[in-house]
């Protein structure tokens, strides 16, 4: 888990992105330094969280083991899964993220509606890596 970058559990997990007060724009991955619109004269950053639900703007998916810091157990075979990006509107922002478990890019087509819900990254004996997915709307957990 990445600290700050999500809260919550169930119906209250949300991506944290931050919003300039003084142009509005949403960051996502968060911004605490400084606003990084070109063409705002700064302003105080706040944490902001992020609409729950979007739409597929892109999809793929990962046939091999990317290198580190990803963590996977070289032991084990590759499973694939798949990545899709989602526009958020209200934030006009577009996130990446992992689809849950069983999604496929034959299950995904641009335009549909997904919803963020906490998954896991990788765990082992000590660990549990958390992070967002994105599931099709309508869809059980």
């Amino acid at each position: 888990m990445v600290a700050g970058w999500f809260a919550g559990d169930g119906d209250d997990f949300r991506l944290l992105g931050t919003r300039c007060s003084a142009c509005a724009s949403v960051f996502f991955p968060r911004e605490d330094a400084h606003c990084r619109n070109p063409a705002c004269p700064g302003g105080a950053l706040e944490e902001a969280p992020l609409s729950r639900r979007g739409r597929v703007w892109s999809y793929t998916d990962s046939r091999y083991r990317p290198p580190s810091p990803y963590v996977t157990d070289p032991e084990l075979p590759w499973e694939p899964y798949t990545l899709i990006a989602v526009e958020l509107a209200a934030e006009r922002l577009v996130v990446l993220g992992q689809a849950v478990p069983g999604v496929t890019v034959a299950d995904l087509a641009v335009g549909m509606e997904v919803e963020i819900v906490p998954g896991v990254l990788h765990e082992d004996a000590e660990t549990i890596w958390t992070t967002w997915q994105w599931r099709p709307t309508g869809v059980a957990a």
